[in-house]
């Protein structure tokens, strides 16, 4: 690593750790809540799939930028000589997802998936691009398609200032790991809102029990929407008083929600495409309403080694057994259980967080929502 870049790393870091919304909340499952009826995996996290690894990038500056970069790693290794099936599913389009065409066209993905803030979607690609072409065993590789996810975070960064540079991206793909996600204000989600209130980066995952395959499921999202809050089936908003079309607050609904969705069953394109159509059931379950400015994605991939894909094989034949469309149904329910409950982690693990243009977004407030749950018996 270049000295030049180390010591803008470090400063990164410095602010992050300097700034008080890098802090993290209780997770749902520390309030007492348990969302659906499957178990978690270890970490309750989209690294619980094997080979799956996450890492951030996050930039604060006084008041005025807050922004940063997710990466998500199906695999540790060259991506781009071993693609992964994948699927992509539009819930409402108002956003720009880079790559989506060539992997709804080819069903699979050959590069870190990246989440970051809307005008540096483009920048993003670029540094995917050049991460690819620098890795051993791509020297012949003439072209790339990078994916990148975004959600516009204005309400609290100066998306116009262009913060995010090609630097800060390869750090969260270089610094990806397994193990426990941070969530909340940080990477992709430093700046995000979320039901009026501070959103986030959010993780969660569903294991299956052995008789049914014992594959896992791991969802990791970037919350930036809006509509009527609701926690486990609670009506949090409407108790709170905040929500889209109250008379106390018009709370607004555009935004976005990219939604990443891992698992190591044996799907292809076609059943990761059903897998990620339930996954916008789990936002709907929280009472995002896919709003006229709202872009909501899926994405949803396979780690399964039997279903790579080579960039070259001396066989124009693939192999690997694919799961039966029954068989999926399971999955189904684990996608949509652990997309609520991400997302419902990315509120509690927010702070409240000051921007420089349109003022401060207050974190969701615990010590009223532990009442709420209390009164209709979501915890004791």
């Amino acid at each position: 690593m270049h000295s030049a870049k180390k010591s803008l790393i470090s400063a990164i870091l410095l602010l992050s750790l300097l700034h008080p919304a890098s802090a993290q909340n209780k997770r749902a499952r520390e309030l007492g809540l348990h969302i659906g009826i499957l178990q978690t995996g270890q970490w309750n996290a989209i690294t619980d799939v094997p080979g799956v690894k996450v890492g951030h990038t996050t930039l604060n500056q006084g008041d005025s930028v807050h922004t940063g970069v997710t990466a998500i790693l199906p695999f540790d290794g060259n991506i781009f000589q071993q693609k992964v099936p994948a699927a992509i599913f539009v819930g409402n389009g108002f956003g720009k997802l880079a790559g989506s065409t060539q992997v709804q066209e080819l069903g699979n993905i050959e590069t870190p998936i990246v989440l970051t803030n809307t005008l540096s979607v483009g920048l993003a690609t670029q540094a995917i691009v050049e991460y690819t072409l620098r890795q051993k065993g791509n020297e012949d590789v003439y072209s790339v398609n990078a994916v990148v996810g975004e959600t516009n975070d204005v309400e609290l960064n100066d998306i116009r200032g262009m913060h995010v540079k090609k630097e800060d991206v390869w750090h969260a793909i270089e610094t990806a790991r397994s193990g426990k996600v941070e969530e909340g204000c940080v990477g992709a989600g430093t700046g995000t809102t979320c039901f009026g209130f501070k959103g986030g980066i959010g993780t969660a995952s569903r294991k299956l029990p052995a008789s049914l395959g014992g594959y896992t499921v791991g969802v990791i999202v970037q919350t930036n929407f809006g509509g009527v809050l609701q926690i486990d089936g609670v009506p949090v908003g409407k108790e709170l008083g905040k929500y889209y079309l109250s008379d106390k607050l018009n709370n607004p609904v555009d935004g976005s929600c990219m939604m990443v969705v891992a698992t190591d069953a044996p799907l292809d394109s076609r059943n990761l495409g059903r897998l990620a159509k339930r996954a916008f059931m789990g936002l709907a379950k929280t009472g995002g309403i896919a709003s006229n400015g709202s872009g909501d994605y899926v994405i949803a991939f396979s780690t399964n080694d039997s279903l790579r894909i080579p960039y070259q094989s001396a066989s124009p034949l693939l192999s690997g057994r694919v799961l039966d469309n029954e068989a999926v149904t399971p999955l189904f329910l684990a996608a949509i259980e652990a997309t609520e409950e991400a997302i419902i982690n990315s509120l509690l693990a927010a702070k409240t967080t000051k921007g420089a243009k349109y003022g401060t977004v207050e974190a969701l407030p615990i010590d009223k929502l532990i009442p709420i749950l209390k009164k209709y018996n979501r915890i004791k």
